[in-house]
């Protein structure tokens, strides 16, 4: 393909595309896509249609179907101070942290004991007794994830970045030995409507060296064929520039999906035709929940039809 090629800032990528271990998933959307931040990041992590308003997430969802009877709620982490809707199930749900130590910190200072020990449970109401018991889990979870973080050395070579940093919580993790399936963290901003260039440099120079390292490291540990790695962005940007040298909001977007024994890597399907736009904007081929059902049966193990709530063919990139 020489009409594609890896921005320069996505060095870290390219390494990995070099290797094998990238695959670039093109033209990925859902019918009738909404330009709205909130509705269309909603729509992401709850993989409804643009249409349906759901309160859970599908890998809330997932938690669901695959964690009664869990010890700890740390199947699922976010690296971040709140929690976003793709985790939240009706029953089950993932934990917000930015880092393990401070949670312990926190969770083990006089305040969370202190309540605790002050509960009954004959005296409250069901509300209380709900926040009580999230309470509980979350002292829990704090001592888990600590022990588990610091099972092996020290992390080093991060950039010193909150995506890198953020990354090197995730490892500390997984090279530990953490009961968590699931992991999720952001990097932001890309509504580049201004100055795109600078800012794209900026934010993929980021993701680049924070994606590098934790490869890497993973590599280092032996334990890179046990993850995989995959982005999403609510919604791609439009292919005509706009007056401010940015572009405004659009439609369909590409998936970067990193991982060792990948079945197709490089271009998993073809570019988008930018001799076919619907009113400027990229068309979409891939419907973003043919990802999920495959990362779901293909990579986690769990019947799709009823987390996703529907039917969606998976995709064969593992």
């Amino acid at each position: 393909h020489d009409e594609a090629a890896i921005h320069p800032a996505l060095k870290s990528f390219k390494s990995l595309y070099d290797q094998g271990e990238l695959s670039i998933i093109n033209s990925v959307g859902y019918p009738n896509p909404d330009r709205s931040h909130f509705r269309s990041m909603d729509i992401w992590h709850s993989a409804s249609a643009s249409h349906e308003y759901w309160n859970t997430g599908w890998l809330g969802r997932y938690l669901d179907a695959t964690c009664n009877g869990c010890p700890t709620p740390t199947q699922a982490l976010e690296i971040d101070d709140v929690l976003s809707l793709a985790l939240k199930g009706e029953k089950q749900k993932g934990l917000a942290l930015t880092d393990p130590r401070k949670l312990k910190q926190v969770a083990g200072g006089r305040l969370f004991p202190a309540l605790l020990n002050g509960h009954d449970d004959h005296d409250h109401e069901p509300m209380a007794d709900y926040l009580y018991k999230t309470l509980a889990e979350t002292l829990q979870s704090a001592d888990y994830l600590y022990n588990q973080s610091k099972q092996t050395s020290t992390r080093s070579g991060y950039p010193d970045t909150d995506l890198g940093r953020s990354l090197q919580t995730v490892a500390s993790l997984i090279t530990g030995d953490a009961n968590t399936s699931v992991y999720y963290t952001s990097l932001g901003s890309f509504d580049t409507h201004i100055n795109q260039q600078g800012t794209q440099n900026r934010l993929f120079t980021e993701l680049s060296d924070a994606v590098g390292a934790f490869t890497s490291d993973l590599k280092k540990e032996n334990r890179f064929d046990d993850v995989l790695l995959v982005t999403f962005s609510e919604f791609g940007r439009r292919v005509a520039q706009n007056a401010s040298g940015g572009t405004d909001h659009g439609t369909a977007n590409n998936m970067f999906v990193i991982g060792k024994n990948l079945k197709k890597p490089g271009l998993f399907n073809d570019l988008p035709n930018l001799s076919n736009l619907q009113d400027g904007d990229l068309q979409y081929e891939i419907d973003f929940r043919r990802v999920y059902a495959t990362l779901l049966s293909g990579w986690l193990g769990a019947a799709d039809d009823a987390i996703l709530q529907g039917k969606f063919d998976p995709l064969k990139f593992v």
